[in-house]
């Protein structure tokens, strides 16, 4: 994605992946410009297929991707660069206004049941917070570095979390559109 990919420019020049600076943000866009011709290309959820299947040698990647895509190809490998990078997460809400508030908290309940999200932990390859659905896990899972990294690995990288772009994100969008025509 362009956040993830301008993220990983304005890391190694030592910024934040949020930053609003325009400066900043045009030295990342210099950098981007500096390694394209390195880039194979810039893709989304099709990068799976090119990593599994060999075509290229590195990848920005989430780390339930990567998981998946190192069950299909144990030649591959994660690494979180020392610059650092994003720590996410996914959410599930619920929307004021729905419809079938019940339902949906019955669903997500459903998905937290410690059996249920240990299901589909192992499924997806992406980790749970859920402590009890760790316990269950298949221990190549369970002491997967990729899924379930140390603490004291993570208190050794910079983590950050993405904040909202909207108020810049036309600069984004201008400084994307300039690296993927090259200019």
């Amino acid at each position: 994605s362009q956040r993830d990919t301008i993220a990983v420019a304005l890391l190694k020049l030592g910024y934040s992946l949020n930053s609003r600076n325009i400066d900043e943000l045009e030295e990342a866009k210099a950098e981007l410009l500096k390694q394209r011709p390195l880039v194979w290309a810039y893709q989304g959820d099709e990068v799976k297929d090119t990593m599994v299947g060999g075509e290229a040698a590195l990848a920005v990647v989430w780390s339930g991707d990567a998981v998946a895509m190192m069950r299909e190809n144990p030649d591959l490998d994660y690494a979180i660069p020392k610059e650092g990078t994003n720590l996410w997460f996914d959410s599930m809400v619920i929307p004021a206004n729905a419809k079938n508030k019940e339902g949906a908290e019955l669903f997500i309940n459903f998905l937290c049941r410690p059996d249920i999200a240990a299901r589909n932990a192992d499924y997806i390859g992406y980790s749970t917070p859920i402590p009890e659905a760790v316990d269950m896990l298949p221990e190549e899972i369970r002491n997967s570095k990729v899924a379930y990294p140390s603490d004291e690995f993570l208190d050794s990288v910079k983590l950050e979390v993405f904040k909202d772009p909207m108020d810049i994100i036309t600069e984004y969008d201008r400084i994307w559109t300039e690296v993927m025509s090259g200019q």
